[in-house]
């Protein structure tokens, strides 16, 4: 499993860094988990052709996480000329807000004949879900976004990366990051208690109850950027537009 780091910046883009979403290519496809409002030119930015894209996983249904989706969509229909299936896994709720994202940004287009087949799988939390030959389970964490806020788990058979969405501290993030091969987890604030969101205090503290082979700080405001030599020399990994990792 390899991944790039497409954008690992917050809703607010700060340090320059794109929104939310990583690219992961597997024996079996290649994934996106998240897929931010920026996603598109930061993609084309990575020179990763966003047809080769077989899946896009969602975390949440904030701007940040999912907003790219329309763009996407419309690129393959317009400019790039998809022809192969695109899945959008999401949690409940994740179609009706596809569909008015579309329409806010892009009247009518619902209504389109789609040049390409695509389609949505609303997966309930705690329901294991095959996505193209993969193992997914998500978790509901503390994140309001209008409907289920989800931490997952991703295998291909072999390599598990999971992934905290946006949330405070919650247990029900120990079950997701247990021998996952790479745990990234959200680290949006260097220190206090936030509604909704982690913070590098908190996380440091729970670093050993993660049990995760190793762990990646991501979404990350500008009190967290200031430290990044702190939460590396903490064995942590820090997310960076662009970086690649065999996982």
């Amino acid at each position: 499993m390899r991944l790039t780091v497409v954008g690992s910046g917050d809703a607010f883009g700060s340090g320059g860094r794109s929104n939310t979403c990583f690219f992961l290519e597997t024996a079996k496809a290649a994934l996106l988990v998240d897929c931010g409002a920026s996603a598109l030119p930061a993609l084309k930015a990575r020179a990763i052709e966003p047809n080769r894209i077989d899946a896009i996983v969602l975390s949440h249904l904030h701007g940040d996480h999912f907003g790219g989706i329309p763009f996407l969509l419309l690129d393959g229909q317009f400019l790039s000329r998809r022809e192969k299936p695109l899945l959008i896994a999401g949690p409940p709720g994740t179609r009706v807000r596809l569909d008015a994202a579309l329409e806010v940004f892009f009247p009518k287009s619902t209504g389109s004949k789609w040049r390409f087949p695509w389609q949505v799988t609303e997966i309930a939390p705690g329901v294991e879900t095959d996505v193209l030959g993969h193992s997914l389970v998500t978790a509901e964490v503390i994140h309001s976004s209008g409907a289920p806020s989800t931490a997952l788990r991703l295998s291909d058979g072999r390599t598990v990366f999971s992934y905290s969405g946006d949330t405070e501290w919650t247990d029900t993030l120990l079950p997701i990051a247990v021998e996952a091969d790479l745990f990234v987890c959200e680290c949006y604030a260097f220190a206090g208690k936030l509604t909704g969101h982690m913070s590098w205090e908190i996380l440091k503290a729970r670093l050993p109850d993660l049990r995760a082979r190793k762990i990646m700080a991501t979404h990350m405001n500008p009190s967290v950027l200031a430290h990044l030599d702190e939460i590396a020399a903490a064995g942590v990994l820090v997310a960076a537009d662009g970086l690649e990792i065999e996982i």
